[in-house]
């Protein structure tokens, strides 16, 4: 992608970005490198600028459709798309089911799990599939729905695809299993987006869905509402990774910490990465809402494949062939959100539930919110809330505050309402003392998230 030639385009047909530069002193013709160009975020531009402004020409009618997604106070932020804007992200699914899933050579039925409607997942995942040699049916975030379509469709075809959050997937196949479904016969495969998972994880997903082979039966994909799908994993990347998973110290050298991110590819012609100076991530993408040099802010950073290559091999490990394209990493959404069955849970939407004249009353407010597994590797939100000094912890205390949070995120977060499973929607809250060393130690900014 070329980014000074988007961002001259860009200046000279999208008001709000015209706008956006003039208000920071830029002068387009003066600018000759990249790097001059200032980052946008949602907060300064999009939050900023009405959503026409920020369409080519001011025609918001130019789009062919929208998608939402949910912001801290539950008020949606919209994407507009076109068709145009579809072709990269469906180069990115054709990538999955062509090279993983040999889709071309084996007749495909397409199970879309993602929540239908507005919401980025199932929708744009439909219009993508449609354009891929396979068969699409759209239960939606339905487990009933999802095992009905599966048992009449999945043994007419030599394949079948899950598309999903992971939790969810894992909760469907589980479901299945329960009921005697005999996934290995109907020769699953799964792509999975929204939130990292374990390499542990995969294995113990595919060993219930009959997977034989989780480096090309299994493929997540990274994306967002802002841009639809910015990379994904191959075949060569699931082999990086789960190397890497054995090998911590080396996750450390390549990553700068032990724990393992999701690790993706993706093709610079269609979304160009880089790194800004805090560790975060920035992208450039075209579409009927440009994006030049939008900091999204994922934690997370991009290395040439000849570089990651590389390090594999001079520790031992040589992953094979695959594309040549670069890869980025990413270990989770914003630092200030928890992803939870593809959901954006916000910090703002707890406070609001503790903030309960019968809950307040003995909580100080502060918290810690995060995401964890069980022994069966399912994914539960967990809330550590502090109590205010002398107040007593009980079950009653936590059964409270669990029920307040979760009517709070079903109110305000529609992407919590309409992707979480009614099952997993309530909270496990902890009660600690007040200046607990582990979450709430004194002298010490306090950190509302976990990873």
């Amino acid at each position: 992608m070329q980014v000074l030639e988007l961002f001259r385009d860009a200046a000279e047909t999208v008001p709000a970005y015209a706008l956006f530069l003039r208000e920071r002193g830029v002068d387009p013709a003066s600018v000759t490198d990249p790097a001059q160009i200032p980052l946008m975020t949602k907060q300064d531009y999009h939050q900023r600028f009405d959503l026409p402004q920020r369409c080519r020409d001011g025609r918001l009618d130019a789009a062919a459709t929208v998608a939402v997604s949910s912001g801290s106070s539950g008020r949606p932020t919209v994407w507009p798309r076109t068709v145009a804007d579809e072709v990269p992200v469906t180069a990115r699914f054709a990538q999955v089911f062509r090279d993983g899933f040999r889709a071309g050579e084996r007749s495909t039925l397409a199970v879309v799990c993602f929540a239908l409607g507005n919401w980025v997942g199932g929708m744009y995942t439909v219009a993508a599939c449609r354009q891929l040699p396979v068969t699409v049916a759209a239960p939606g975030n339905d487990i009933e729905e999802i095992l009905r379509v599966v048992g009449e469709l999945g043994g007419h075809f030599e394949q079948t695809v899950l598309l999903g959050y992971p939790p969810f997937v894992k909760n469907v196949i589980d479901a299945g299993v329960a009921r005697g479904v005999d996934w290995a016969s109907l020769r699953i495969k799964l792509v999975l987006a929204g939130e990292v998972f374990s390499e542990q994880w995969r294995d113990l997903v595919a060993a219930r869905a009959g997977i034989d082979d989780p480096e090309t039966g299994v493929a997540s994909l990274y994306g967002t509402a802002d841009a639809g799908v910015l990379g994904n994993e191959t075949p060569l990347s699931v082999r990086v990774r789960r190397f890497l998973s054995r090998r911590p110290e080396v996750a450390a050298e390549l990553f700068g910490e032990s724990r393992l991110p999701t690790l993706v590819q993706y093709d610079p012609a269609a979304r160009l990465f880089e790194t800004a100076p805090d560790g975060t991530l920035v992208f450039t993408a075209d579409g009927t809402v440009p994006l030049v040099r939008y900091h999204i802010a994922d934690d997370g950073g991009v290395l040439p494949k000849a570089d990651l290559i590389a390090v594999c091999r001079e520790h031992g490990f040589d992953p094979g062939d695959g594309p040549d394209l670069p890869f980025v990493y990413v270990f989770g959404r914003s630092l200030f959100t928890v992803s939870y069955f593809g959901a954006n849970v916000y910090p703002e939407n707890v406070t609001v539930g503790l903030e309960r004249p019968d809950i307040s009353a003995w909580s100080t407010g502060r918290f810690v919110l995060s995401t964890i597994e069980d022994d069966d590797r399912d994914r539960h939100l967990s809330v550590v809330v502090e109590l205010a000094p002398g107040a007593e912890g009980t079950p009653e205390r936590e059964r409270m505050a669990a029920e307040s949070i979760r009517a709070e995120l079903l109110r305000l977060n529609s992407e919590f309402a309409h992707y979480v499973p009614t099952g997993n929607r309530t909270p496990r809250v902890e009660l600690r003392p007040a200046d607990d060393p582990e979450f709430f130690p004194r002298g010490v900014k306090h950190r509302y998230t976990r990873r």
